[in-house]
């Protein structure tokens, strides 16, 4: 009997994600039916080049079906360096004041074209974290605190970073500098507490690792605010927990206070709540006065006093950022920033 041998096919198996080519601006282009330079001109934002907007409305709804996304090393490539921001994670406790500050500084620096890229470098510090940031090649450093030296400025330098900006109470040699006088702050407060009358004030200071470089300033402008004048100034370390609060708030009528500036709302808030538990009314036996001026201040009763702070704009740190990428030689930048105002409320 004979045998015919018949081949079939196999039907190929439909391709999976990864093994599908990736849309490139070529695709792009021939999708919306303009040239790869238009493409290039309308994803990378060029503002020298005119483009009418439903051209650029084709250029990216073809991206977004092709789901293509330009590519950043190529990009940076072309440009001679990348367009990606660093941020060193905060060693410290980050309050909703300073993470709103990061938020709307990330939103600016986005519409500039920047990419926003928070590092996390645990356990290295100073001029070995810069090493560590100087690995990833960012146009930009943005520091806050006092973890930097000029080694660590001369190390980002070399590596092609073409802005280094800091923002703390000091500035550092070769980084353009946002000074933030936390000094000012306690200053504020302790004045406030002094006109209201209260004479025996105590000052919290955060047990919390990394709020030196805050703490230790405030605790000196009120200081400051009262040297000379017949008032005492007593330093009270607080965890930020409830237990060490109740510890706290169980001696308070030995320590003798009529006043405290509690560091910020959160610390003031914790320690209040811990002062009513125990039968010291607030103002009436001790006044209460935090910082940051947060929306649940208002929320309490007695409503919280606070020293409002006003940092910069995250526009105008964008647009600082920007300039010294633009011009990488140009003198180092030194601005004074951070104006404080007391909000008078019932609890002072």
């Amino acid at each position: 009997m004979p045998y015919v041998m018949v081949q079939i096919p196999k039907t190929p198996a439909p391709a999976s994600p990864a093994q599908r080519s990736v849309p490139t601006s070529a695709d792009v282009a021939r999708l919306a039916g303009v040239s790869r330079a238009t493409v290039s001109y309308v994803l990378n934002n060029t503002s020298a080049v005119r483009i009418s907007e439903p051209t650029r409305r084709r250029v990216h709804d073809a991206a977004k079906e092709l789901g293509y996304v330009p590519h950043a090393a190529a990009r940076s490539l072309r440009a001679g360096h990348s367009r990606m921001v660093l941020t060193p994670a905060p060693s410290f406790p980050v309050g909703s004041l300073y993470g709103q500050f990061l938020g709307d500084l990330q939103t600016a620096l986005g519409r500039l074209d920047y990419t926003v890229v928070q590092h996390g470098s645990v356990g290295l510090h100073g001029d070995e974290a810069a090493r560590a940031w100087a690995e990833l090649r960012p146009v930009a450093v943005l520091v806050s605190g006092s973890g930097l030296g000029p080694k660590g400025v001369t190390v980002l330098k070399r590596s092609g970073v073409r802005a280094v900006v800091s923002l703390g109470p000091e500035s550092v040699e070769g980084a353009h500098a946002l000074l933030m006088d936390y000094e000012a702050v306690g200053h504020c407060a302790g004045s406030h507490l002094y006109d209201r009358g209260r004479r025996r004030i105590g000052v919290v200071v955060p047990e919390e690792d990394g709020l030196e470089s805050f703490s230790t300033p405030r605790l000196e402008g009120v200081r400051r605010a009262l040297h000379g004048t017949d008032a005492s100034v007593t330093e009270l370390p607080l965890a930020y927990t409830e237990e060490s609060a109740a510890r706290l708030a169980a001696r308070w009528r030995d320590l003798g206070l009529d006043a405290v500036f509690a560091y910020n709302d959160e610390y003031a808030m914790l320690l209040m709540r811990a002062l009513q538990d125990e039968g010291v009314r607030v103002p009436a036996d001790t006044a209460v006065i935090g910082a940051d001026d947060l929306m649940l201040g208002r929320l309490l009763r007695p409503r919280l006093s606070t020293v409002h702070i006003e940092l910069p704009s995250g526009r105008e740190l964008a647009e600082l950022v920007d300039r010294a990428v633009r011009n990488p030689g140009a003198a180092p930048e030194t601005h004074k920033v951070l104006g404080a105002t007391v909000v008078h409320r019932e609890s002072s």
